[in-house]
C-alpha cells in the first residue's frame, strides 16, 4: 500500500511536465487526436462562420374598433390605415469564396433593406442578395468591397453517413458565436422542417438555436456539409432535433448566383405522385414498399417524352434512391438544368432506366399576363392564363387550366380573393382568358359575385362596388 501511495504521489508531481512535453499540449496532427479535440477545428473553421444583421421594411395595420368583437372584428379584418414598421432580424452565415460569397438563410435577409455582416475577427461589411428562395430557404450574398477572406470547402452531402460528428457553428440567441457538437442523426428528411423551407435535409443532434439559422454544419475534417436551418421543437429551445440544407444544395445555389439568374431555376417534372405503401407494394408486385408511383403526367413534361406512364414507380434517380416527391424533386435540382439524369423505375413488376431531360417549366401556351390598372375594378390584380411555368410558379396541380391570380394585388385581398386562385366566372360570365376577367368586371354592375377553385374547391366571393 505505502508503495502504491508513493507511486501516486510521484505521479501528481510529475504532471506539470508531463503537460509540457504530451501530446495533450500540442496541436493534434491525427485523425485520432482530432477525435479527442475539437478546438483546432474550430480554429480554422470559425472565422468563416459570420454574424448577420438584417433590417426590412414591414406593413401592418394600426388597431382598429371592435378588433375583438366576435362579429365587426372578422367583418373589418382587412380595413384600417397600413404603416410601415421596421424589423430586424438576426442569423448567421457561412463564407464559401475568398471573394465574399456567403450563403445564409432566406428568413434571415429576404427581402431586407439593409444587411450588414460582422466578421469573427469583428470586420464588418455590408452585403446585397444575388439570389434567394423563399421554398428551399436559401440565399446567396456578396460582401461589397471583400478580398482575401477565410472560407470553408464544400463536401458532397450525399456522402455523409449516419453517425459521423458534425459541429454546428453559429450565433444562438444573438449571444455570440458558438460551437456545438453532435452527430448526424438522419438523412433524407423530407417534410420535417419548419417555417417556408420544404424538401430535403440533414438531421442532426447538435445544438441549433434561434440565431443559428444560416450557420455551418461541418464535419471532422472542416468541410460544409449542410445549412442550418431549423429546429423541431415545442419550447423554443433545441431537443437535439435540428434540420440542415444539404450542401449539394448550396453548390447550386452558389453557380446559379455566379451565373447572375434573376431567380433560382429548378427543373421541372410535370408529373404527380406518391409514396408507395405496403398495400400500393404488394398490388404492384414491388419487394419493399420503396419509391414513388406517378399518378398524372403533364403532356409538356420530361418523363411523358421519355416515356413513363401513370402507374409507373420511380425508384432511383442517378443511382439515389427516392421515397417522396420531395426527395425526388432535390435529386433532380442538384443534377441541374440543362443536364439529363439517369431514372430507375419499375413497371409492372419489370425493372428499367431511361435517361430524362432536366428542363425548365415551358411558357407554353402564352401565359397573357395582365394587370388591371388604378382605374379599374381590383386595381394591382395581375392574371395569367396556366401553362407550366404558372403552374410551377404558384405551386399548382398540373391539371390546373385556368385563368388564376399571379398577384391579388393592394385591394382583391379584402373580398377573400387570393394568389392561386384559379377564377371560373364572375356574375355567371365564364372566364377563359384574362381579358375575360378585365372585361366581366367593367360590365358587372353594383354587385360581383366571383366563383373560384381554390385547392380543388369551389368557392364564391361576393362583393359590391
Amino acid at each position: 500500500m505505502r508503495v502504491l501511495f508513493l507511486t501516486i504521489l510521484a505521479l501528481v508531481a510529475a504532471l506539470p511536465a508531463m503537460a509540457q512535453t504530451s501530446r495533450w499540449a500540442e496541436v493534434p496532427t491525427s485523425q485520432a487526436q482530432i477525435n479527442l479535440t475539437f478546438a483546432p477545428l474550430v480554429k480554422e473553421a470559425a472565422p468563416a462562420v459570420v454574424n448577420i444583421y438584417a433590417r426590412r421594411v414591414v406593413a401592418e395595420r394600426q388597431p382598429r374598433m371592435f378588433a375583438d368583437d366576435p362579429f365587426f372584428g372578422s367583418l373589418l379584418r382587412e380595413f384600417g390605415q397600413p404603416r410601415q414598421r421596421m424589423q430586424n432580424s438576426l442569423g448567421s452565415g457561412v463564407i464559401l469564396s475568398a471573394d465574399g460569397i456567403v450563403v445564409s438563410n432566406y428568413h434571415v435577409v429576404g427581402m431586407a433593406t439593409d444587411i450588414r455582416v460582422v466578421l469573427n475577427d469583428r470586420r464588418e461589411f455590408t452585403a446585397r442578395v444575388l439570389l434567394g428562395d423563399e421554398e428551399s430557404d436559401l440565399a446567396v450574398l456578396q460582401l461589397e468591397g471583400a478580398t482575401d477572406l477565410p472560407y470553408i470547402d464544400l463536401r458532397n452531402s450525399d456522402t455523409v453517413e449516419v453517425g459521423e460528428l458534425v459541429l454546428a457553428i453559429g450565433n444562438p440567441f444573438g449571444i455570440g458565436q458558438t460551437v456545438s457538437s453532435g452527430i448526424v442523426s438522419g438523412l433524407a428528411r423530407s417534410g420535417a422542417a419548419t417555417g417556408n423551407a420544404r424538401g430535403y435535409f440533414i438531421q442532426t443532434d447538435a445544438a441549433i438555436n434561434p440565431g443559428n439559422s444560416g450557420g455551418a454544419l461541418i464535419d471532422v475534417n472542416g468541410d460544409l456539409i449542410g445549412i442550418n436551418t431549423s429546429i423541431l421543437t415545442r419550447s423554443g429551445g433545441s431537443n437535439g432535433i435540428g434540420f440542415a440544407i444539404p450542401s449539394l444544395l448550396v453548390s447550386q445555389f452558389v453557380e446559379q448566383a455566379r451565373a447572375e439568374v434573376s431567380r433560382f431555376q429548378r427543373p421541372w417534372a410535370g408529373v404527380t405522385g406518391q409514396p408507395v405503401s405496403p398495400d400500393m407494394a404488394e398490388a404492384f408486385g414491388l419487394v419493399l414498399p420503396e419509391g414513388v408511383i406517378l399518378s398524372d403526367l403533364h403532356p409538356a413534361s420530361p418523363f411523358s417524352a421519355a416515356g413513363f406512364v401513370p402507374g409507373d414507380v420511380i425508384r432511383l434517380v442517378d443511382g439515389q434512391p427516392v421515397n417522396t416527391p420531395a426527395e425526388m424533386i432535390f435529386r433532380m435540382t442538384v443534377a441541374g438544368i440543362g443536364h439529363a439524369a439517369t431514372i430507375s423505375a419499375t413497371r409492372e413488376g419489370q425493372d428499367f432506366e431511361v435517361v430524362v431531360r432536366m428542363i425548365e417549366p415551358p411558357e407554353d401556351p402564352p401565359r397573357n399576363q395582365i394587370v388591371l390598372r388604378e382605374d379599374e375594378v381590383l386595381p394591382g390584380l395581375t392574371l395569367a392564363r396556366t401553362n407550366p411555368a404558372v403552374l410551377a410558379e404558384l405551386d399548382l396541380s398540373i391539371g390546373v387550366e385556368a385563368v388564376v391570380v399571379v398577384d391579388a394585388g393592394p385591394v382583391a385581398p379584402r373580398i377573400g380573393l387570393r394568389r392561386g386562385d384559379a377564377i371560373l366566372s364572375i356574375n355567371r360570365f365564364r372566364i377563359e382568358s384574362p381579358l375575360d376577367v378585365r372585361r366581366a368586371l367593367l360590365s358587372a354592375g353594383r354587385r360581383v359575385t366571383l366563383d373560384v377553385m381554390r385547392g380543388g374547391r369551389r368557392v364564391s366571393l361576393a362583393f359590391r362596388l
